[in-house]
């Protein structure tokens, strides 16, 4: 920004958080004009050898009695750049008034610059100032929770990128393997697959997810019909899965005594079904006992001995009155067994789900896959069914924090002086998070809510942090953004969502703040522990872009009729 030497411009008014400057050569405003405006820095010299540095806030124009014209600038004073450093703060300057002039772009960078070490980070420059490079200190930047806003076409997904992009190609030596950056990526409309070509990638088609590890509340939210809160389905289904991870495990009477509801230990679906089938038709003889018989003909009395033979046994009631809960489990089973036949979810409860185990699960999702090993995984929830949207990402969400945990108490078992909790530390990144951890209390929801509230609130201890990317804040759950610590404000039009985001936002931001709705695409109001001070930035393009471009529609509507394979995209459907 070059300075304009002869505006004849200086300071009349200064208040706690503003001060006033009056430019009172027309002509000379004139030639500033293409270099002041909202946004730009001002230099007002001090007597002390020492320049404030301000920023416009705000124009205007004020007439004298006499008729002479006053343009009036109001800016908010950043702090003083003494002996060749920026401090922050500006509330030293007192009256006689101050020659004012635009700053020079040197002072403009030692805002920026004083910060610098080897824990940058920087994917943005300056808005005004494209020469300006703004970085942020890294380790604030991704140990505490980060959130992106902005409307459709505000260039959100293109931010996201650049930031993921830019942070596994980071590195403090010289060397050609792979950075030790770890990132999950929930992609739920199948846009980043082209931005990182070299990241795991996972679809419907080789997604696979052991729902024996799903825990109680999200077996639940799959299985039963939560709003019914029918007592009889829920005490026999944690029945038939608790009594099942026992026989399953094997081991000693001890070991199997600990196993409870949310154990991870495996369970088979399909014994389960064949439990719950057995219990909907169980009687009680005139003893009032219920009493099986098996194919051999040989009756015994069902107690807790010998209920693991209603799994894997073909059993017939003996009796003549119904018992327990029999027939009060048709609606239950029905769901259940829609549920185990559904092609759509082979994913999480086909046969592969039975046979992956813990360690190929971790592997897969933290990209330690022997031979492909990957910075990104990138989770393509586009084919997930919306009924279980919810429970996939709650499932992974809660892996991963598990993770972090146990890790820690690993590292601390190994080293007590331990001071670092996580040396490979998590990322996960939620596009369209409203989407997953919604302002409401819709049984769909509580599942994933409850994982990442979880990993809002004590994720940061154990090495797992957040990165949320939303185009409806207001639709957010409030307890998950109010924990970001980094915004990435980009164009908001809905005013109930500007206003959601400046509530969230600190005060002392003025007006910056009131230029969300003008943003232009890129454009971003960058705040948080990271950065100097908050500013307006414009994103740097990243690398490879993903698939999220806007369909040309008027250029594409005026070519030629194009035949459409109908029957190609019929198969593709019916996969």
């Amino acid at each position: 920004m070059a300075t304009v030497a002869d505006v004849n411009a200086e300071v009349i008014a200064v208040y706690p958080n503003k001060v006033k400057i009056v430019v009172d050569d027309l002509e000379n405003f004139k030639k500033a004009d293409e270099t002041l405006r909202v946004g730009s820095y001002l230099r007002v010299m001090d007597n002390e050898n020492s320049v404030l540095i301000t920023i416009i806030e705000n124009f205007s124009i004020e007439v004298s009695d006499q008729g002479k014209r006053n343009y009036i600038i109001e800016a908010n004073p950043l702090g003083l750049i003494k002996g060749g450093e920026f401090i922050r703060g500006g509330d030293s300057l007192a009256i006689p008034p101050k020659k004012v002039e635009p700053a020079t772009e040197e002072e403009i960078r030692k805002i920026y610059s004083n910060s610098s070490n080897d824990e940058d980070f920087t994917f943005s420059s300056l808005s005004t100032n494209r020469n300006v490079k703004i970085p942020v200190n890294g380790n604030k930047f991704f140990n505490k929770h980060i959130a992106i806003v902005g409307s459709t076409g505000s260039g959100k997904s293109h931010t996201l990128t650049t930031i993921l992009q830019k942070a596994v190609s980071g590195k403090n030596d010289e060397y050609s393997s792979l950075n030790n950056s770890h990132i999950i990526l929930f992609d739920i409309h199948s846009e980043y697959k082209s931005a990182f070509p070299n990241a795991n990638y996972y679809d419907i088609n080789s997604l696979t997810l052991p729902y024996w590890l799903l825990n109680s509340e999200e077996l639940e939210e799959l299985f039963l019909d939560t709003d019914a809160n029918d007592h009889n389905q829920r005490n026999v289904f944690k029945e038939a899965i608790v009594q099942n991870r026992k026989l399953n495990l094997g081991g000693s009477a001890e070991e199997r005594e600990k196993i409870h509801f949310d154990s991870p230990v495996f369970f088979d679906l399909e014994e389960v079904l064949q439990y719950l089938k057995y219990k909907n038709i169980e009687k009680k003889n005139k003893e009032n006992q219920i009493k099986w018989k098996d194919e051999n003909g040989e009756e015994f009395i069902f107690c807790e001995e010998s209920q693991h033979r209603l799994f894997n046994e073909k059993l017939s009631p003996v009796g003549t009155a119904a018992a327990g809960v029999n027939g009060k489990l048709i609606n239950f089973l029905n769901r259940l067994e829609n549920k185990v036949n559904d092609k759509r979810y082979d994913f999480l409860l086909g046969e592969n789900s039975k046979v992956i185990t813990f360690e190929e699960t971790l592997k897969n999702l933290l990209g330690y896959n022997e031979g492909s090993e990957s910075n990104i995984t990138v989770i393509d929830l586009s084919g997930v069914p919306f009924e279980v949207l919810s429970i996939t990402v709650s499932l992974i969400s809660r892996i991963i924090f598990e993770y972090g945990y146990f890790y820690k108490r690993l590292r601390f078992e190994d080293s007590p002086n331990e001071t670092i909790n996580n040396d490979a530390p998590i990322l996960l990144v939620y596009e369209e998070a409203h989407k997953y951890v919604p302002n409401s209390d819709l049984s769909k929801y509580r599942s994933s809510k409850s994982s990442i509230e979880r990993i809002a609130k004590e994720g940061r201890k154990y090495g797992v942090s957040l990165l949320l990317a939303s185009q409806r804040p207001s639709e957010l759950s409030e307890t998950i953004f109010s924990q970001s610590n980094n915004f990435i404000a980009m164009r908001l039009t809905n005013p109930h969502d500007q206003n959601y985001v400046k509530k969230l936002l600190p005060d002392t931001l003025g007006n910056l703040i009131e230029k969300m709705p003008s943003l232009k695409a890129g454009e971003a109001l960058l705040i948080g522990d990271s950065v100097v001070l908050p500013s307006v930035v414009q994103i740097d393009p990243c690398e490879f872009p993903p698939s999220s471009n806007d369909i040309p529609y008027w250029d594409l509507w005026r070519e030629e009729w194009k035949a459409l394979e109908i029957t190609r995209i019929k198969d593709e459907w019916y996969k």
